[in-house]
């Protein structure tokens, strides 16, 4: 049976909406394949607006990999704005894909990839609108099976209710294994239902469903253990792990969008992984190893996307580029080969210890001249050994001397506020940082027409890090000490002027904290939260911070523990935690281990150059660090325009 689309339904509602153009689809390099010739079908889904959820890469990357297989589908969908979604209430109009606007529902496996867990509202809003029982336990063999991924889903329990499964890790083979099971039980005529199709993804280690494990509590709230209930089902689940990047050159056509996006931009991803060892660092720690995408993979993969896209810059994107291995000779090469077209270069940010000015000449010589961003993250010396980010302000004062003094005008820098041990002084430290920047920049530059912005945002310990167990700031004194900060910068009648002042105040980042490291008993206040009307909670203007504090106080009170308990508590060595059952390759004692010497301000090395630390990855997931170099330049292409060949010269029009 064809699926019909409800683009007829959907098309009449869209004169009365903003920004209707989000939801018609049809960019360049989407794929629409036709339904009856397939027997697998994702639908996948960014939890947020389209303007975000576009260019997400990992969601990107998916769509390309499961369309590439013979029969099988993959379809995007987003977060529709509350304009659209009364309407589709009130005239019957289910949550649909953008790419041939086919109900959600109709899908084998709805894919929802978590970067922040602000997303779970705006994920029962889809169940919702597409006839999908919120709770996984309501759900029939005819509805698809909810699937958590993403870096949120490191720890999925929150919502652990509303999934059938989650994947941690790399997706690019996950979603192929899972296809293959769910197309032979498809094929074998649904044996078991709903039930023995997840039995199967379970069984493999890889894919963990919530419903086959039951967790005990203690008589204070804390959880006792996590026990299988379901014979043949792993005690642990394990993250997945892609070790060629090579053989993974995706997205190949990396999608248009038709509506301006939060980045307009090409992206390539030039490793993954990072060995840093910044103990705040949840994408760090659990991205371990280091994976490098050789040169010539990274040309390769620019040269097909720029031409499959005609997008005028490219980011080179990883945790922390100007750590790749030969990152001067991937600029180099770029820069020369993209001259005559004046295509850009970006790096997301740039480590003040990885930055010299040929990288950054080289990043600049296509494109336009923007402001550099910096992250020390700490504002004091003791501060950063506190959490490893092995920057001394020498470092950063060298590092913007040489920026003003090549012409740049604007250094935007980033801090968290909130971190382990933090003092009001540690914070205040900043402004300082701040002032000696502008002071040196007026020196070396001449000028007096130089900026500094000081961005700060409130630290959130995150599950699989050292910091897992540290205690959060409260929003009341967060916003005490960014408040003292604000009046040291803008008492200073010398160089006040120069700096600009951006911060967050501290009530997102404790919803963010309570659902980061929530167990099971969170589900409540999230579902308590959606009915009550929360939606988009990542954007300022939908989030309530006095909705998530009612709602959770109402939910949480049987369970005799409340947001605090989950946020301001300190964890001890033998608690069990949520997520303990899940598998991140991290040994638990060296995180401990970690953690205490952050308490006593001790640094550790870079592993990729110093012997290893025994975190437990390389070991226990059978991976091992991949760098450079390879020794080679890029592609050995001709010059463009120089070259005899035309498959050579590149030309895009």
């Amino acid at each position: 049976m064809p699926v019909e689309s409800v683009f007829p339904q959907l098309e009449a509602l869209l004169p009365h909406v903003q920004k209707p153009i989000q939801y018609v689809g049809g960019e360049l390099n989407s794929t629409v394949k036709p339904w009856d010739e397939c027997d697998v079908r994702w639908a996948l889904m960014y939890p947020d607006a389209y303007e975000v959820g576009l260019p997400n890469q990992g969601v990107m990357i998916l769509y390309e990999v499961l369309n590439e297989q013979e029969g099988v589908l993959a379809e995007r969908t987003y977060s529709v704005w509350p304009d659209l979604e009364e309407l589709m209430r009130e005239h019957g109009v289910p949550q649909f894909t953008v790419d041939s606007h086919r109900p959600v529902k109709a899908f084998d496996v709805f894919g929802l990839s978590f970067s922040t867990e602000l997303g779970y509202t705006n994920m029962l809003a889809a169940l919702d609108l597409a006839g999908i029982p919120l709770e996984s336990r309501d759900r029939t063999i005819d509805d698809p099976i909810v699937l958590a991924g993403g870096h949120a889903a490191f720890n999925p329990e929150p919502i652990a209710d509303f999934i059938d499964a989650a994947v941690i890790g790399d997706g690019e083979q996950a979603v192929l294994d899972m296809t293959r099971i769910i197309r032979e039980w498809k094929a074998e005529g649904r044996p078991g239902g709903r039930e023995e199709v997840l039995f199967r993804l379970a069984r493999t280690g890889g894919v963990y469903v919530p419903a086959f494990y039951d967790v005990e509590y203690l008589p204070d709230g804390r959880i006792a253990r996590v026990v299988p209930n379901k014979s043949g089902v792993p005690w642990r689940v394990s993250k997945h792990t892609v070790m060629d990047l090579d053989e993974w050159p995706y997205p190949k056509q990396p999608l248009v969008p038709l509506a301006e996006t939060v980045h307009e931009r090409m992206s390539v991803e030039i490793f993954r992984g990072c060995t840093r060892g910044c103990r705040f660092c949840q994408a760090g720690m659990i991205t371990r190893p280091v994976r490098e995408r050789s040169i010539t993979g990274i040309g390769e993969m620019v040269d097909k996307g720029l031409k499959a896209t005609g997008f005028e810059e490219v980011g080179l994107l990883s945790l922390s580029s100007a750590d790749h291995s030969e990152i001067g000779d991937v600029a180099k090469g770029l820069a020369d080969r993209y001259e005559d077209d004046k295509i850009g270069l970006s790096l997301p940010s740039t480590r003040v210890d990885a930055f010299n000015i040929d990288l950054a000449n080289e990043l600049t010589r296509n494109g336009r001249r923007s402001g550099l961003t910096f992250a020390p993250e700490g504002g004091s010396e003791r501060i950063r050994k506190v959490i490893n980010k092995m920057v001394s302000e020498e470092d950063l004062i060298r590092t913007v001397a040489t920026a003003y003094g090549n012409g740049w005008r604007q250094v935007k820098l980033y801090f968290m506020c909130g971190l382990p041990t933090e003092t009001d002084d540690d914070v205040l430290q900043i402004a300082d940082m701040a002032t000696r920047v502008i002071q040196k920049g007026r020196e070396v530059s001449g000028s007096n027409d130089i900026r500094c912005t000081v961005s700060i945002g409130g630290f959130v310990p995150k599950p699989h890090t050292p910091f897992q167990w540290a205690p959060q700031l409260s929003a009341e004194e967060t916003d005490e000490r960014l408040a003292k900060l604000r009046d040291k910068i803008r008492g200073d009648k010398k160089y006040g002027r120069s700096i600009g002042f951006r911060y967050h105040d501290g009530k997102p980042g404790i919803v963010e904290g309570l659902l980061s490291r929530g167990d099971r008993r969170i589900g409540a206040v999230i579902r308590a939260v959606y009915d009550d009307g929360g939606r988009f909670d990542g954007w300022r203007e939908h989030f309530s911070y006095d909705r998530w504090m009612r709602c959770a106080d109402k939910a949480l009170a049987p369970y005799g523990v409340d947001v605090d308990w989950y946020t301001t508590r300190e964890r001890s060595y033998e608690e069990v935690l949520p997520w303990d059952h899940l598998d991140s390759g991290l040994d638990k004692d060296w995180l401990w281990e970690d953690w205490q010497d952050a308490l006593d301000e001790t640094e550790v090395e870079d592993c990729r150059w110093t012997p290893c630390f025994d975190c437990g990855v390389c070991p226990q997931m059978d991976t091992h660090i991949q760098i450079g170099p390879t020794g080679k330049k890029l592609l050995p292409l001709t010059v463009k325009n120089g070259g005899p060949t035309p498959a050579s010269s590149g030309h895009t029009h």
